[in-house]
């Protein structure tokens, strides 16, 4: 399996990693450390995460109140959110 992040997750990666490098030295770091680890599970057991309906799937971070919202394509994981758990559920549905 192949992680492919969309260009929103892209983007909410960067600001979230940011806003943690704001909070404490060290804890966006953090943050982009938990997000390899929950990439590279993914990609070894793609059918690990919480399912939100027939498509979409979410894991969980373990330190951060983050989500990896992703759904399997053949061979790929896409990536479509690294969403806040508390905020603004569903925001990421359009995105293809």
């Amino acid at each position: 399996m192949t992680p492919e992040f969309h260009p929103a997750a892209e983007e909410e990666l960067a600001v979230a990693v940011k806003v943690g490098e704001t909070r404490g030295s060290g804890l966006g770091g953090a943050l982009l450390n938990e997000i390899r680890r929950a990439t590279t599970l993914l990609c070894a057991t793609p059918y690990i995460g919480e399912r939100l309906d027939r498509e979409f799937s979410r894991l969980p971070l373990r330190r951060f109140p983050f989500g990896l919202i992703y759904r399997v394509d053949g061979d790929r994981i896409r990536i479509l959110a690294v969403a806040h758990r508390r905020q603004r559920p569903g925001y990421w549905r359009s995105r293809d």
